[in-house]
C-alpha cells in the first residue's frame, strides 16, 4: 500500500512538471488568452447587469467589446509613444546614472567609508533596473498589440457566459459539489478584482498627478504602471516607485528623487495598507507566503502578465484543491486564517459537498461580522 502511494505520489509529480513545462512552452499561445479571460471576468458584472435590463446578449457584448477597445485604444495611443521615447532616452538616462552612482561613490571614500565602485553595481545597479524596466514595457507593448485576438476571445468568451450555468448544472448534476464552490470562486474573484481595480485606479491617479507636479519624464506612463503593477501583491507598488524615482535622480538631483520616492510611499500606505485592507477584508483566503510563492512561480512561468494574474491563478488551484476529499489539506495549507481552516470539516469520513458547504457558511458569517462591525462603527 505504501509503495503504491508512493508510485502514485510520484506519477503524479512528474505529470505537474510535465503539465508546467507545456504552459511555459505554450506561454506565447495561453497569455493572450488569459488576458482575455481576465477581461471577461473583470466585465462579465456589467454583462450581467445589462442583460437584467432587458437587452439581448449580442448587444451587451458589442458594448463591452467597444468599451474594451476604447480603453486599449487610449493606452496604446498615450503608452505606445511613452514607451518608445523611454526607450530612446535609455542610454542618456543610463549615462547619468553611472555619473551619480561614481559620484556617491566618491563622496563616501572621502568621508574614509571602505567601499568600492564594484562593490556598489554588485548590490545596486541602476543599469540592469533601467534595462529590465524597458524590456518590461517593450513586452507589455508587443502584448498589447495582439488587441484583435484578445477582444475575439473575450468576445466568445462573454457570449458563453450566459449558458454556462446550465451547461455546468446539466454537465455534472445541480447538487455537485464543484458548482457551488465554483460559484463561491466567481463572486470572490469578481469583488476582489473590482476592489482592486478601484483602488488601483486611484493609486495610478495619484502618481500620475506626483510626478507631474515633480516635472518627471512621461507622467502618464508612470500613472499607467503604478496602476497595473497595483495589481502584482505585495511587490507591485514597490516597482512601479524604481522606474519613476530612477528618472528623476537622472534628469533631476537627489533630492527631488527623494521627494517621489516619499511620495511613493504615501500613495502605497495609504491605499495599500489601510484603505485596501479595510475595504478587501480577507480577500481571497490566500496567505500571505502563498502569495508571494505563486507571483514568483506565475512570474517564472508566464511572465510579467502571469505576476499580474497570480492571485486569479493561484484561486482557481485552490478552488480545485477543496472540491476534493483528497487533496483539501493542501487548501488548508493555502488558506490564510488557521483558525478559519480550522472549521472546515477535514476529518475522515467528511465530503466535498460538507467542504463547500462549511466554506460557505464561513464566508456569510465572515459577512455578517463585518456589516454588524461596520454598523456599529456608524
Amino acid at each position: 500500500m505504501n509503495q503504491s502511494a508512493l508510485t502514485r505520489s510520484l506519477v503524479s509529480m512528474a505529470a505537474f512538471v510535465i503539465f508546467i513545462a507545456g504552459l511555459k512552452a505554450a506561454s506565447n499561445i495561453i497569455v493572450p488568452f488569459m488576458l482575455a479571460v481576465f477581461i471577461a471576468v473583470i466585465t462579465s458584472p456589467l454583462m450581467i447587469w445589462l442583460r437584467k435590463r432587458g437587452i439581448r446578449p449580442s448587444f451587451s457584448v458589442l458594448v463591452i467589446v467597444l468599451m474594451v477597445f476604447a480603453v486599449l485604444w487610449v493606452f496604446l495611443q498615450v503608452a505606445g509613444p511613452s514607451i518608445t521615447q523611454f526607450i530612446m532616452r535609455l542610454d542618456t538616462y543610463l549615462f547619468h546614472l553611472r555619473g551619480i552612482t561614481r559620484s556617491w561613490v566618491f563622496w563616501l571614500q572621502d568621508k574614509n567609508v571602505d567601499i568600492e565602485l564594484e562593490t556598489v553595481n554588485a548590490i545596486f545597479d541602476p543599469v540592469n533596473i533601467m534595462r529590465t524596466t524597458a524590456n518590461a514595457l517593450s513586452f507589455l507593448q508587443g502584448m498589447l498589440t495582439n488587441t484583435f485576438l484578445i477582444l475575439i476571445t473575450v468576445v466568445f468568451l462573454l457570449l458563453e457566459l450566459a449558458g454556462l450555468p446550465q451547461k455546468l448544472k446539466l454537465a455534472f448534476g445541480p447538487d455537485h459539489p464543484s458548482i457551488h464552490g465554483w460559484e463561491l470562486f466567481a463572486e470572490s474573484l469578481n469583488r476582489y478584482l473590482a476592489i482592486k481595480s478601484i483602488v488601483s485606479m486611484l493609486t495610478g491617479i495619484c502618481a500620475y498627478t506626483l510626478v507631474r507636479l515633480l516635472d518627471v519624464d512621461f507622467p502618464l506612463l508612470w500613472g499607467m504602471l503604478a496602476f497595473m503593477l497595483n495589481y502584482v501583491p505585495n511587490i507591485g507598488s514597490i516597482l512601479a516607485a524604481i522606474p519613476p524615482v530612477m528618472v528623476a535622480l537622472a534628469t533631476h538631483d537627489t533630492p527631488r528623487a527623494i521627494y517621489v520616492l516619499i511620495g511613493y510611499i504615501c500613495i502605497n500606505v495609504t491605499f495599500g495598507n489601510l484603505l485596501e485592507p479595510r475595504i478587501m477584508g480577507k480577500g481571497l483566503g490566500l496567505s500571505t507566503l502563498v502569495v508571494w510563492l505563486s507571483l514568483i512561480f506565475w512570474g517564472w512561468v508566464f511572465g510579467p502578465v502571469g505576476m499580474l494574474l497570480s492571485v486569479p491563478l493561484t484561486m482557481v488551484v485552490k478552488i480545485a484543491m477543496e472540491s476534493r476529499q483528497e487533496t483539501m489539506w493542501l487548501a488548508v495549507l493555502l488558506a490564510s486564517d488557521p483558525g478559519e481552516a480550522a472549521e472546515y470539516p477535514i476529518l475522515e469520513g467528511a465530503t466535498g459537498q460538507d467542504w463547500i458547504e462549511a466554506q460557505a457558511e464561513a464566508n456569510s458569517r465572515e459577512t455578517f461580522e463585518g456589516t454588524s462591525h461596520q454598523t456599529d462603527t456608524d
